[in-house]
């Protein structure tokens, strides 16, 4: 009983620590305004599809209070508990991957592409990547904090198959099997959405715990050589694809198609000018430029804000992602650093990509902009993850005496 009381009590004082308080006031900054970039660049849209002019702003913004809630819940949760949920969620997610290419739960969009788990109700659509995002960082964090108190394997030397069990084991292939085994799985069942955008996230998210926890850059480059090499075959044998890689090469080349979006992009990111045209009074936004809500919501916020609001955003994201690497230096635990290494490597790669996306330095993806693109359940995840690394916050390192 007294046990008890005491693990009790521990939980408490875990709850009422102080969290980063830097770090949580660029979140919430972040969040804020991207519900307002969400408005002025969606307002023309929802009056078309015959909605009230602040119909995603509405929704946008109750999400972005839930997810702001749930942040500050989870940040109280004491984060070690993620380590046994890390295999339910891992597990959830390759369920819902599943799920997503079977007729009757997706949503086709964009030529066939179904990367959308159908709304039911009050539930949006949503994009199983998301949860297969987070489900990648939680289990691959709790297996490799556990990676130097694991026993030894020992195999008997007297015959081949122990031999080379023992050197696949020195050299550090039986460790990384698992992990390759699950990444295999998951980037199979993404190709046949396809959705290389969400692969490329969760390599790279996967790819930093790995790295953070102590795999030799051997290992990491030779798979980076795999993953790109593989990267190269799908584009290679996919129409849709490869239709990507030459519209980015010479988006002039289809401008009434294809290459529409982009130019319209472009067009709205060189019409800002060093202040912008002001909130509110974006040209591509009035039904030229597709997706000016989501994915390219960023060249609005250029062309009406220009020069010096582009780079105040971008700054607040630098500002961000180095808070939260700060914060991974400082965990209490190997676990806990891994978690936000993980969390924010795969935002600052979401971040990278779309910038590029939208000014034509990367073929176009479908990625969002987090914090910004308009879409509930997936701002609702992204504020989830911010409150696991609050929490990591919450029990940093004590600074050494002396």
């Amino acid at each position: 009983m007294p046990l008890l009381k005491r693990d009790l009590t521990m939980e408490q004082q875990l709850a009422r620590a102080p969290l980063d308080l830097p770090f949580l006031t660029l979140v919430v900054l972040l969040t804020t305004i991207g519900v307002i970039a969400v408005f002025s660049a969606s307002y023309a849209t929802a009056v078309h599809e015959n909605h009230a002019a602040t119909y995603y702003f509405i929704r946008q913004a109750i999400f972005a209070v839930g997810g702001v809630a749930a942040m500050y819940v989870i940040s109280r949760v004491n984060y070690q508990q993620l380590r046994w949920m890390s295999v339910f969620v891992l597990g959830a997610a390759l369920i819902l991957l599943v799920l997503v290419l079977i007729p009757g739960f997706h949503t086709v969009r964009n030529d066939g592409v179904r990367r959308w788990i159908r709304g039911i109700g009050p539930i949006p659509a949503f994009q199983p990547s998301e949860v297969a995002k987070l489900g990648v960082i939680l289990y691959f964090a709790a297996r490799m904090s556990k990676r130097e108190t694991e026993k030894k394997r020992s195999f008997d030397t007297k015959t081949l198959q122990g031999r080379l069990l023992r050197f696949a084991d020195n050299i550090g292939l039986l460790e990384l099997l698992p992990y390759g085994v699950i990444l295999g799985i998951i980037m199979i069942l993404m190709k046949q959405e396809p959705h290389m955008s969400g692969m490329i996230l969760i390599l790279a998210g996967a790819a930093a715990i790995l790295f953070a926890g102590g795999v030799s850059w051997g290992w990491i480059i030779s798979g980076g050589v795999v993953v790109i090499g593989a990267i190269i075959l799908m584009i290679s044998g996919s129409g849709y694809q490869s239709g990507r890689i030459a519209i980015w090469r010479d988006p002039w080349s289809d401008p009434g198609d294809k290459g529409f979006q982009i130019i319209q992009s472009l067009y709205a990111v060189g019409s800002g000018g060093l202040f912008g045209v002001g909130f509110g009074k974006s040209r591509q936004a009035q039904l030229f430029l597709p997706e000016a809500e989501n994915d390219f919501i960023f060249s609005v916020w250029c062309e009406e804000m220009g020069l010096v609001g582009a780079v105040i955003v971008l700054l607040l994201f630098v500002m961000l992602i180095l808070r939260g690497y700060w914060i991974a230096l400082h965990a209490r635990d190997k676990f806990g650093a891994l978690l936000v290494v993980g969390i924010i490597t795969l935002m600052a790669v979401q971040v990278f990509l779309n910038i590029s996306v939208v000014t034509n330095f990367l073929p176009t993806t479908g990625i969002s902009l987090p914090f910004f693109s308009y879409g509930g359940t997936a701002l609702m995840i992204q504020l989830a993850e911010m409150g696991i690394v609050l929490g990591v916050s919450r029990q940093v390192a004590p600074p050494k005496q002396g």
